[in-house]
């Protein structure tokens, strides 16, 4: 024991002489034989803070405390400690300090006791947080156990309490603000819901409510508790918005009760009164405490809602008493009272504006328009009434029924009137839900009454308004309900109930004379009904009489004028009265279609269309001709028809559709809007529509009596019209025909069918119909013949004669059909001479030419005959429109393109201009388009025009008028095309390329644009490019163009020429047929006659090809004997060759023996000098063989020997002859002329180691003579020719046919059969996509696979993928064991035996 006091004693020394590492030592002395010395763990605790060992301090401090709780001297030790670390240990601060001043308080040390908690709270508010500054505020607070003994010496609980709820406040707001940051990044978080859920957790967990409480509880001053009352009635309101709507109940009857606390003190706290207020769940405002509004109003006298009540309070339609007038003069009450009705209204809306989040406001607004008959404003103000009060229900959570029912009242009200009948469904809607809670509701009756009323369903008007009547006796129910009972036809009961309202109607007020004044109207439309008769509606007592006092109570009561109107018209026999008063009804009202289709009937009559559309598009917008869904009401049409018929009149296509569209959805029978529907759809393009419009109609017309039967040739005229634009001529000229046949004297039909006939000559020459185009250019001339006895100066007969004499151009086969005597009768008629005088000082086509346009008995009518006639009725059309500019321009652009088409059909070279070497229908084409570009210089056609015909006389003008032409339109692909023509002639490739692009990316299906690009790659000699173009052009292109064919033609014959292989039929037929059109087109192109001779030759067609070389031997013999020229003298051999080679395939042996020996003969004159010499060499070949093999045939061998050496000789031993002369040498049976044979062949092989033809004649006359040698040296050579891919299936067929003869004959080691399987097999092998093969192989077994295969090759084989023709095609179905396959042989080829064969086994 006395160790441990020395110890002490030396832990104290030492400390006194700030020693503290030996304190310690001595202090731990004593605590190992004895922990809980109190002095000990001071000691230490106080040492290891003097040497900064806090935490061990601090330790041993703890320690020391739970031994001596209650002395101060270990609590004094840790609040030095840690003050000493600042903010480190404020909240363990706390806890020292509270226990120090419990102990100061134990000892009644209240100074020391009262320093020790002020130390504290100043302490953390230096260093701490604003939380652990709160905590210690708390310390001073009446919840805390220092606050009696201290009570007096700490501050005011009210001002402590107000520092703590500043506190707290700021660390809400912090808190809220940054779990609203955080929470709203998330994915699929709304910023909304992220609000709601914060604050909700927020408020849930704050203590505001009660520390506001406190506040208000401690403090004296009055000011300070009302505005805590404010926030406590503010927070409560808070947290009441963001609570779930089940724990709603008892926050919103505290927020109810706090409200109700601050209004009875009437103090002005917003929120208070307005949860008073705007809480307040009525049907109607007669609930509400007429004193508590006007407190409101005085409270609050710049608020928007205060506006409002004070509006609304001195209003007529309050349902509160006045207040007591004051004894002052300048109360505000009397300024209430005088306000005027324009200034309530505005005072109103201002307020209402102010307080949009105002139920009540909204709901006193919608009252009151409703009240001034401004139901567009009502709607607008009860809908947003009802969206706050669903707002106020999330809010509260309380339903506010009987606020919502008021409202969808006053909405359904006005719901009625406004843009009636369109609102009806959802008035009558919100009518019905109210009355399925309250049944005997009288607005909602009322309401639904009107509504069936308006509906035209009288019966449930009534039933309704009888309902209304047992709950009030409101004279305007009882005149509707009398009315119903009129309009159900009970007139004479209605009358009297309706007089019996009169006597309550009497007063003055402006809405008892619009009632009075409807009664009347109503009272006078049940006389006019009782006694429809004349005398009786004249008798100006009785009705009209109604009628007039009617307007004496109200002059703007719209539908007496309407009535009167009808009397006047069609009683009285004024018309200038009616015509008033339905002005008069219709400027009061939209809504009065009887007198707006009055109205409109006579603007009409007047044509004065605008005003009739003006009166329908007023009489649509009024909303009263469409009936809402499930009226009764039938709906009215009219005013949607005649808009329809205003703006197809103003050329507003579209709009007319939508007019005429809407007509017939409530109209679905009316014929003339089924016209008028088509008529706009056929103006605004959309032809298949208009066709179903108009074939309606025309159905309408069988089925509907009151259509007069010359009521319906319009619309026959219409479908004629879209038939004829949609391209179906024929149905389009019967249409013409058959209103022709009901109207005769219609011009307008007769010229539109001459336009048509025009119209379908030119589609019948683009499709290659030349005869059809024939047919309607010759009806074109028999109706101008019609047209030009009743209209000789209309613009559109002399344009379409003048067409319908150049299509003659474009189908120059058919010229003997040309009616030229029907056009010289249209062309005399009301004949004039300076009509045809129009540029005939250049182009010589005067009067005097007309003359010769007649039919001369043995003469043809010539080309030349037909043009003139283009082209005086073309001058007949500019004589006609020497009035119009526009028109006159036009003519003079058509004149020129048929001067021009003169110039490019005859060809002549007339009187030349000095200038230029022209043609005199090209200069007249010239001053023609230049005198249209005077005329109209902005149209880009004529420019394009004037650079055509300009570009070879000068090419700087040409380019400057396409040029100018694009400017005008640069999307123009023609325009492009041309000017890249013109770069072609002038030999820049690269801009000619440039713009033939151009004009491919303006239109890819113009068919020039690629012609051009095809004729520069055959320049530039890319010849596959320039195939390929030619080919596409004359895919796309019409049948109108010339050369297209042309080109087409002639590189499709280039290419089976540069072919190794025989072509295919396929590869002919549509350059064949490109040739037949153009033989149409144009009668003077021998040369193209004759490449379609050549074409028809491939397909074996040798009687067309006789006939056409014999026409083009004639011709180029006429032209030889005229010109003699070398050219000619060529042209007229291989003519005759070709010629003698038609006549050897059609086995007419002497006629081709005679031409081709006619064209050796011819082809021996030629000048060795001339450039066709060089040429002759081929058709000379051509002769020689051609007369040989008719030699053969006709027995003559010698003679053909003769001519098959003579080949040889000019053709230099050429192989194909050689063969050809071993087969008839061989043919001639001697042993000479054989041995020759085989000689020419062993030559030949010798030379032309790989030509087929020899080697397989060697093989054949080998297998014939039994040479085994040279049959292993042929077979050898016809093996290695199998491989090679040049040879086409004709010679791999004729090859494996014959190895299989030489297996046959002269069979290897293997067996006979077996070695003609082999072959057969070896073919399929080089060949498996080719059916040869397959058939040797099918033919020497019995399986079915190389039976099957033989049909699938062949299938393959045919064209467009190979050149299969169709015998063979039906022979791979015959060798087939089914009787289709045998049929389809049979469709495939019907001259094949085999098909026939097949299908009898």
């Amino acid at each position: 024991m006395s160790n441990t006091k020395a110890a002490l004693k030396a832990a104290k020394a030492a400390l006194d002489g700030h020693n503290y590492e030996a304190a310690a030592k001595e202090a731990q002395k004593v605590l190992e034989v004895d922990q809980n010395n109190y002095h000990a763990n001071v000691f230490l605790g106080l040492a290891c803070d003097k040497q900064d060992k806090n935490d061990e301090a601090e330790r041993v401090y703890n320690v020391a405390a739970a031994i001596k709780p209650n002395d101060p001297l270990v609590w004094q030790g840790l609040i030095t400690l840690y003050e000493k670390q600042a903010g480190k240990k404020i909240d363990q601060y706390g806890s020292a300090a509270l226990r120090l001043a419990e102990c100061m308080m134990a000892v009644d040390d209240k100074e020391r006791c009262l320093t020790v908690v002020d130390k504290y709270v100043g302490f953390a508010k230096q260093h701490g947080t604003r939380s652990q500054y709160k905590h210690a505020l708390e310390m001073m607070l009446p919840t805390s156990s220092l606050y009696d003994y201290l009570e007096g010496r700490f501050p005011k609980p009210d001002y402590t309490y107000t520092k703590v709820v500043e506190i707290t406040e700021a660390e809400e707001k912090e808190r809220i603000n940054k779990e609203i940051g955080e929470r709203r990044t998330r994915l699929g978080a709304k910023i909304g819901q992220v609000t709601t859920e914060v604050k909700r957790e927020v408020l849930d967990g704050s203590n505001l409510e009660y520390l506001y409480a406190c506040i208000i509880d401690w403090t004296s001053d009055d000011d300070l508790r009302r505005l805590y009352e404010e926030k406590i009635l503010q927070r409560a309101y808070d947290t009441l918005a963001v609570l779930p709507s089940k724990q709603k109940e008892a926050k919103r009857a505290q927020v109810i009760k706090l409200a109700d606390g601050l209004v009875i003190l009437k103090h002005p706290f917003a929120l208070a009164w307005m949860i008073t207020l705007e809480w307040k769940d009525t049907e109607v405002i007669d609930t509400y405490d007429a004193g508590l509004l006007r407190e409101y109003t005085e409270l609050f006298p710049e608020d928007g809602l205060s506006k409002v009540l004070k509006a609304y309070l001195s209003s007529e339609i309050s349902p509160f008493p006045q207040p007591p007038k004051q004894s002052t003069v300048d109360s505000e009450e009397d300024e209430m009272t005088m306000m005027t009705a324009e200034d309530r209204l505005l005072l109103m809306t201002e307020g209402v504006e102010e307080s949009s989040r105002s139920v009540l406001s909204q709901r006193l607004m919608a009252e009151y328009y409703t009240y001034l008959d401004e139901y567009a404003s009502a709607v607008d103000s009860a809908k947003k009434a009802r969206e706050q009060i669903s707002l106020e229900t999330q809010v509260s959570g309380l339903g506010f029924q009987d606020n919502l029912d008021a409202m969808n009242l006053i909405l359904a009200t006005a719901l009625i009137h406004y843009q009636s009948p369109r609102n009806h469904p959802e008035a009558r809607s919100l009518f019905e839900n109210i009355l399925e809670r309250k049944t005997v509701n009288t607005s909602a009756l009322i309401g639904l009454g009107l509504i069936l009323e308006e509906e035209d369903d009288y019966e449930g008007a009534t039933n309704s308004l009888a309902r209304a009547l047992k709950q009030c006796a409101d004279v305007k129910v009882k005149a509707e309900y009398a009315w119903c009972k009129a309009m159900t036809g009970d007139y004479d009961t209605s009358l009297k109930e309706l007089e019996a309202c009169l006597p309550e109607l009497e007063k003055i007020d402006v809405k008892t004379k619009s009632l009075r004044a409807q009664t009347l109207y109503r009272i006078g439309m049940c006389i006019w009904h009782l006694d429809p008769s004349k005398g009786a509606r004249k008798d100006r007592a009785g009705a009209y009489a109604r009628f007039l006092a009617s307007l004496q109570a109200n002059l703007n009561y719209a539908p007496s004028y309407t009535i009167l109107g009808i009397y006047y018209a069609d009683y009285a026999k004024d018309k200038k009265r009616s015509r008033k008063c339905f002005q008069k009804a219709f400027e009061l009202s939209s809504s009065e279609v009887k007198a707006a289709e009055r109205l409109a009937r006579a603007f009409a009559d007047q044509r004065e269309w605008d005003l009739v559309e003006v009166v329908a598009q007023r009489v649509v917008d009024s909303g009263k001709i469409r009936p809402p869904p499930g009226s009764k009401r039938k709906g009215i049409s009219w005013p949607f028809a005649a808009l329809g018929g205003c703006q197809l009149n103003n050329q507003e296509y579209p709009k007319s559709i939508v007019s005429f569209q809407s007509a017939l959805r409530i109209s679905p029978d009316d014929y003339q809007c089924w016209v008028g529907l088509g008529e706009g759809y056929h103006s605004s393009g959309r032809y298949i529509a208009a066709t179903k419009a108009f074939e309606q109609a025309q159905k309408l017309e069988s089925s509907t009596d009151n259509i007069q039967a010359e009521d319906t040739w319009f619309s026959k005229y219409m479908l004629a019209n879209v038939r004829r634009e949609l391209g179906d001529f024929e149905d389009a000229t019967q249409g013409y025909e058959d209103v022709l046949s009901m109207r005769p004297t219609e011009l307008g039909v007769t010229i539109a069918l001459l336009q048509t006939h025009v119209e379908s000559a030119w589609r019948s020459i683009e499709l290659g119909y030349f005869g059809q185009a024939a047919d309607s250019a010759v009806k074109a001339v028999a109706v101008a013949g019609v047209v030009v006895k009743g209209r000789p100066d209309a613009f559109n007969l002399w344009k379409a004669l003048g067409d319908a004499c150049a299509i003659f151009s474009w189908m120059q086969a058919y010229l003997h059909r040309f009616p030229i005597e029907e056009v010289r009768s249209v062309l005399e008629s009301d004949k004039a001479i300076e009509m045809f005088e129009q540029m005939s000082n250049i182009d010589k086509v005067d009067s005097s030419v007309l003359d010769q346009l007649c039919l001369t008995k043995g003469t043809p009518i010539t080309l030349k005959q037909c043009v003139h006639a283009a082209i005086f009725a073309h001058k007949r059309l500019v004589h006609t429109c020497v009035h119009d500019i526009h028109a006159q321009a036009v003519a003079w652009y058509n004149l020129g393109w048929t001067e021009y088409r003169a110039h490019v059909v005859l060809g002549k070279a007339s009187i030349a201009s000095p200038r230029n070497n022209g043609s005199v229908y090209l200069r007249t084409s010239v001053r023609c388009f230049k005198r249209a570009i005077e005329l109209e210089a902005g149209n880009s056609e004529f420019w394009n025009a004037l650079a055509v015909v300009t570009t070879q006389l000068n090419p700087k003008v040409s380019q400057h008028a396409f040029v100018r032409s694009l400017h005008l339109n640069d999307k123009s692909a023609r325009v492009w095309t041309n000017l890249g023509t013109l770069y072609l002639l002038q030999h820049d490739n690269q801009l000619a390329n440039d713009t033939f692009t151009r004009a491919q990316s303006a239109d890819p299906e113009y068919t020039h644009a690629w012609l051009g690009q095809g004729i520069l790659a055959l320049l530039l000699g890319e010849v596959k490019e320039s195939r390929s173009l030619f080919a596409h052009a004359f895919e796309i292109a019409d049948a109108s163009t010339i050369v297209t064919k042309r080109l087409y033609a002639s590189s499709a014959f280039d290419q089976l020429l540069a072919q190794v292989s025989s072509s295919g039929t396929t590869d002919v037929l549509q350059p064949l047929f490109a040739l037949h059109q153009l033989k149409s087109q144009t009668t003077t192109d021998y040369v193209y006659e004759h490449l379609q001779a050549l074409f028809g030759e491939r397909i074996g067609a040798s009687d067309e090809a006789i006939e056409s070389l014999s026409a083009v031997c004639a011709r180029v013999e006429e032209e030889y004997e005229s010109s003699e020229s070398p050219l000619s003298l060529a042209r007229f051999a291989q003519a005759k060759a070709d010629l003698a080679r038609a006549y050897l395939a059609a086995q007419d042996f002497d006629a081709a023996v005679e031409n081709a020996e006619t064209a050796l003969d011819l082809s021996a004159d030629l000048d060795s000098n001339s450039q066709a010499f060089n040429t002759r060499h081929k058709y000379r070949l051509s002769a020689h063989l051609t007369a040989g093999l008719a030699y053969h045939y006709t027995g003559l061998m010698d003679k053909a020997i003769t001519m098959f050496r003579a080949a040889l000789e000019e053709t230099e031993g050429n192989p194909d002859v050689v063969c050809i002369l071993s087969q008839v040498l061989w043919a001639k049976g001697r042993t000479e002329e054989r041995e020759v044979a085989r000689e020419q062949l062993f030559n030949c092989v010798e030379k032309h180691p790989g030509h087929a033809g020899a080697i397989t004649l060697l093989g054949v006359i080998a297998m014939l003579d039994d040479d085994r040698d040279t049959i292993e040296a042929v077979t050898a050579d016809l093996h290695d020719l199998r491989t090679r891919t040049d040879l086409d299936e004709q010679y791999q067929l004729r090859i494996g046919r014959l190895l299989a003869a030489l297996a046959v004959l002269h069979p290897s080691e293997e067996t006979r059969e077996s070695a003609i399987i082999g072959e057969a097999t070896t073919a399929v092998m080089l060949a498996p996509s080719q059916p040869h093969g397959w058939g040797q192989l099918s033919e020497l077994t019995d399986d079915v696979f190389p039976t099957e295969m033989v049909l699938l090759t062949a299938l393959g084989s045919v064209p467009p993928k190979g050149t299969l023709d169709a015998e063979a095609l039906a022979q791979a179905f015959a060798e087939s064991s089914r009787p289709a396959d045998a049929q389809r042989a049979i469709l495939m080829a019907p001259w094949v035996a085999a098909g026939w064969e097949g299908l009898l086994d």
